[in-house]
């Protein structure tokens, strides 16, 4: 078992694109969740909205990058408004329930066969990143053991990730995100002092869609497709899963958390695999196998609840609201 190998590959796991992507979309569900106790159980369908919104853009109606990318945000915006208008007024449980059946409702539609000439289908969307990659700056050749492309997706997906933690991080400070943490420990008592409640909430909940917007398409890009597969209900578990790793009520929690969910999930992988290879483990397939990698995720997730349930980064004044 080629242990140089597996490790290399879990270290690569640490910045790469997906992680970026995972970061981000859960940085926004620490804005929905973490700060404003909004209890968002569809940030799948977001990612799917932005990344859709994106790749539709683009391939029917030719438009250019920023401009698809704009397109994306805005669709998230709405798709919040719809699911937000009939909710935020309600219990939390209401929006929970709303938005995990909202995600699966997208995540249909664009399977439907009537919109395959739109949105592909169950074979999805291909060929949309070109305008992406015609802003490489970085001529060919090999960067840090890859590829101009890739490097050139490393860079920005980081770079989104660098810059919209710090504007988190700036807002939470600011009375607006006083007021948002005030709402997620008692929405009473600040609706007592004159603040409108509902349009914070909403504005928590349009901000953090937009994060998992733009999560969605940075999560597309380095494929060069985008599928109805990858957006079910499991997506925003493994971001949940990724939170409550890194910590509730923290900037940076999202991002820690994405990381150790990759890092952890690729040794696992690598380690079971190379088992199964050297004939050590002759009770799994290589399918079981990707299962069970799972399973042993949950059982840290678990420990680490019952050991440190406020994560990495969190401490455990921000699990009085939870």
């Amino acid at each position: 078992m080629d242990f140089g190998f597996i490790f290399s590959s879990a270290a690569g796991e640490l910045f790469s694109p997906t992680t970026a992507a995972y970061a981000l979309a859960t940085l926004g569900l620490a804005v929905h969740f973490g700060y404003a106790g909004l209890l968002n159980f569809g940030q799948a369908g977001f990612m799917a909205v932005g990344a859709y919104g994106f790749a539709i853009s683009t391939l029917t109606f030719h438009v250019p990058f920023f401009v698809g990318l704009l397109i994306a945000v805005v669709c998230s915006s709405i798709f919040a408004l719809l699911l937000g208008i009939p909710t935020l007024r309600l219990r939390a449980d209401y929006l929970a329930i709303v938005t995990i059946a909202a995600a699966e409702i997208v995540r249909y539609i664009v399977t439907t066969n009537q919109l395959t000439a739109v949105t592909g289908s169950a074979n999805g969307l291909a060929a949309f990143e070109g305008d992406f990659y015609a802003m490489n700056p970085f001529p060919p050749g090999t960067y840090i053991g890859m590829n101009n492309r890739d490097f050139f997706i490393r860079v920005v997906a980081w770079a989104v990730v660098a810059v919209f933690c710090t504007l988190v991080w700036l807002l939470m400070r600011s009375p607006w995100g006083r007021v948002l943490k005030g709402i997620r420990e008692d929405e009473n008592a600040v609706r007592s002092l004159g603040k409108n409640v509902y349009a914070y909430k909403m504005q928590a909940l349009i901000i953090g869609g937009a994060l998992g917007a733009l999560a969605g398409m940075i999560f597309t890009i380095p494929r060069g497709a985008v599928q109805p597969a990858n957006y079910g209900t499991e997506l925003t578990f493994f971001l949940y899963t990724c939170l409550l790793l890194g910590g509730l009520g923290t900037v940076l929690g999202p991002v820690v958390g994405a990381m150790i969910f990759w890092v952890v999930l690729s040794l696992t992988q690598g380690i079971l695999y190379g088992l199964i290879e050297s004939g050590t483990i002759t009770w799994l397939n290589t399918v079981q196998a990707g299962q069970l990698r799972y399973i042993l995720v949950g059982v840290a997730l678990m420990l680490l609840m019952i050991f440190r349930p406020q994560g990495v980064l969190g401490n455990k004044k921000e699990l009085a609201f939870a």
